[in-house]
């Protein structure tokens, strides 16, 4: 089998809309939820949010593609430009056919949903824009991204609700270690920061009003945020070759069903993803120094998580730092893993582990070092980054320092 490297990087989120202002948000603890500035916000019960703010749409798209993109393409294709660029692959002839697209998202064009139902039901018109089926649908960004780039090879979209950007980085790592492609652009996006995004969200009751804080015994509930984190994955051998400068490897997936319950988590299926992702990657757990978790800041998943993490790791949980950077960007939904794994990134290459802001209070049955609300330097060899998702659908990422 190939090992797999990432080569490129990019982001929009609500700490910044690059990598470089996001990791320095992170390593500062900055939170960037706060108040939404969306229509008929007055008709809410949830007032925050980790909103990407300032975004200058037509800085850069034209009208015609303004027409074609939904909010969540419109992130997606900004962080490809960013990871594309600092990987310097440059997609044509045969490289182009054999390098493609995977990425995840839960809601895709909730925004385009959101404008076209208020367009018919409460202004009563009869008709919509042609392009609105395209602007909407889930695969929009990856068809936009293989087209802009003339990426040829397998590109599709993965849906499984929060876990959807691990699951389709997990894809690309397997098709790229397999042989099937050369390299692979990958991650997720999610924009459904819109009114009916939020009130679907507030049915659930496991909203919080006031902010987001991952294993404190005063939590809430989870935050939801926006935003796209985009990476190219490449054969190791094919970087290196070309002089590419690495920013870490791909070293294990797995990914497990909990075959349950359609909201509440399970730590069994949760520990097999976990275990299986290490087993994957041939790490021992001992080898492991820091976990992104899926950390929403609900009682359910973080009790499930701690105890998933405990089991998994045994003795050396103990010694583990784990945190939550849903606490500074909110719960980007079926883009949060692909931004969270740049705090996976900023642990292997710079040594700063990224806190778990708002913490408060401790919780027994969270008792792991959640790193709170200061960002803490160590040297880390390897990380792991958690997403488990309504369904009961888990997925683990294992990365290496090279």
């Amino acid at each position: 089998m190939k090992r797999v490297v990432i080569t490129g990087a990019g982001t929009v989120n609500a700490l910044a809309q690059d990598v470089p202002g996001t990791l320095a948000a992170m390593r500062e603890g900055r939170c960037g939820i706060g108040p939404l500035d969306i229509r008929d916000r007055e008709r809410l019960s949830i007032s925050i949010g980790g909103q990407v703010r300032g975004w200058e749409v037509e800085a850069h798209f034209n009208r015609q593609q303004i027409a074609l993109y939904d909010r969540f393409t419109q992130f997606t294709l900004h962080a490809a430009r960013e990871a594309i660029t600092q990987s310097g692959l440059v997609f044509d002839d045969q490289l182009s056919l054999t390098s493609g697209v995977v990425l995840g998202t839960a809601g895709g064009g909730v925004n385009t949903w959101d404008e076209n139902y208020r367009a018919v039901y409460e202004d009563g018109k009869n008709r919509v824009h042609p392009f609105v089926v395209p602007k909407l649908m889930n695969n929009a960004a990856a068809s936009h991204v293989s087209m802009e780039w003339n990426l040829r090879g397998p590109t599709f979209t993965v849906a499984t609700a929060c876990a959807s950007s691990n699951h389709a980085m997990g894809l690309a790592f397997q098709m790229v270690r397999s042989g099937a492609a050369t390299a692979m652009v990958t991650g997720g996006s999610e924009a459904m920061l819109c009114f009916g995004g939020i009130k679907a969200w507030e049915g659930l009751r496991v909203m919080s009003r006031t902010a987001c804080r991952p294993f404190s015994m005063t939590r809430d509930g989870m935050v939801q945020g926006e935003g796209a984190g985009v990476y190219v994955f490449e054969d190791y051998d094919h970087a290196r070759a070309r002089g590419a400068h690495i920013l870490a490897e791909v070293a294990g997936f797995a990914m497990s069903s909990d075959a349950g319950d359609i909201v509440m988590p399970s730590a069994q299926g949760a520990e097999r993803a976990i275990s299986g992702a290490l087993r994957d990657a041939g790490l021992n757990p001992s080898d492991v120094g820091y976990i992104n978790a899926h950390g929403t800041g609900t009682a359910a998943n973080d009790k499930t998580e701690c105890a998933a993490v405990a089991h998994a790791f045994g003795p050396h949980a103990d010694r583990l730092m784990i945190s939550s950077t849903k606490s500074m960007h909110g719960h980007c939904i079926g883009g949060t893993g692909a931004v969270e794994l740049l705090a996976c990134l900023m642990a292997l290459n710079e040594g700063v582990i990224a806190p778990t802001i708002g913490y408060e209070e401790p919780d027994p049955e969270c008792a792991l070092d959640v790193v709170p609300n200061v960002a803490r330097t160590a040297r880390v060899d390897a990380v792991l980054s958690n997403a488990f998702a309504f369904g009961g659908l888990n997925a683990v990422i294992a990365l290496r320092r090279i």
